[in-house]
């Protein structure tokens, strides 16, 4: 069974910066794109980032135009990991983050990711 198990969230002023970890357990991550979702208060869940697989695709990354510059998603298959590295952080940018997964390539639309992550909250405030 997949499990995915976020963590490094927490509180920091703006301006700072946070790393999430994604660990995966359950599947072969090699095989497996990992996006990173967000849900701030009332407000809608939307994609964050979104790493490819390297077997099977070529571990292409996308970016949400918001987090563009500012975040870096990145994979290491060996430590069933992957990582958000998240700088120049906004109050805009508080919300719950989760990892999903599906097979090799990234998908615009959450419904095609098939396992998900418990979350971890993210708070930027001064």
């Amino acid at each position: 069974q997949a499990q995915l198990v976020e963590s490094g969230g927490g509180l920091v002023q703006p301006a700072g910066s946070l790393r999430l970890s994604c660990l995966v357990s359950g599947f072969t991550l090699d095989y497996h794109a990992i996006a990173w979702f967000r849900q701030a208060p009332g407000k809608e869940r939307e994609g964050v980032s979104c790493i490819e697989s390297r077997v099977g695709s070529d571990g292409t990354t996308v970016y949400a135009d918001s987090v563009k510059g500012r975040f870096t998603i990145s994979r290491d298959d060996a430590k069933r990991t992957v990582y958000l590295q998240m700088n120049s952080l906004k109050p805009e940018d508080t919300g719950v983050y989760y990892c999903a997964t599906r097979g090799y390539f990234c998908s615009n639309d959450e419904q095609d990711f098939g396992s998900w992550g418990q979350g971890t909250q993210v708070t930027i405030s001064s």
